[in-house]
């Protein structure tokens, strides 16, 4: 695993031994990368001088990326041990120690935000209906900016994880499997957002959302 472009284009990126921490694969980072650059809501002055957040950051290597892509400043959310010292193993490789603040608690109940954050990305583990309680308590503590964009990874056969909003500013429910009859219905998302993109790359589905 490795930085794909920018200043630190080929650092090679510590990750913790086991399976509890998922990064994210080059290729798709690549992918993801090229998105947010080249599409219509995007671009460069999507990423240059961008306060960052990476909630579930495991390795760091999407906050990482964005630093060597131009972001000013990057904060990252972890409570495993493990990959925690990969973490900051690989925020020490690249410098970027006073362009980086590691916060190691749960991100769902986050500390009260230095700036709000301009690009988040959210890679937490799949099924657990994480990423909208998560938009919805930093939102209350002050991490999200004003029509901030936000990446988040979920699995492929997972509903939408938040809530689509319309012209109007209503919003919509998201599409949801059938359940049997003792069975509960699964209540909505907890955040709502308008859906950009979304990318499915094997059991990993990507939507980017502008909050």
């Amino acid at each position: 695993m490795r930085i794909i472009a920018g200043a630190r284009k080929g650092r090679i990126l510590a990750a913790p031994p086991g399976t509890t921490t998922r990064p994210t694969a080059d290729r798709v980072r690549q992918a993801l990368f090229d998105m947010l650059l080249h599409a219509p809501w995007g671009g460069p002055d999507l990423l240059t001088n961008a306060r960052v957040l990476d909630a579930f950051a495991g390795t760091g290597a999407l906050g990482l990326e964005a630093l060597s892509r131009g972001a000013e400043h990057a904060t990252f959310f972890e409570n495993d041990r493990a990959a925690l010292s990969a973490l900051r193993t690989n925020i020490a490789g690249c410098k970027w120690e006073d362009r980086s603040k590691v916060i190691p608690r749960d991100v769902t109940k986050p500390t009260r935000a230095p700036a709000p954050c301009s690009l988040l990305f959210l890679d937490p583990p799949y099924r657990q209906d994480l990423p909208a309680r998560t938009l919805a308590a930093l939102h209350a503590q002050g991490w999200i900016a004003p029509g901030a964009i936000a990446v988040i990874e979920t699995a492929a056969q997972e509903p939408l994880p938040l809530l689509e909003k319309n012209a109007d500013g209503t919003t919509r429910l998201p599409e949801t499997a059938p359940v049997s009859e003792d069975e509960e219905t699964p209540p909505p998302p907890a955040y709502a957002g308008t859906l950009l993109a979304e990318r499915r790359h094997g059991a990993a589905r990507l939507t980017v959302w502008q909050l």
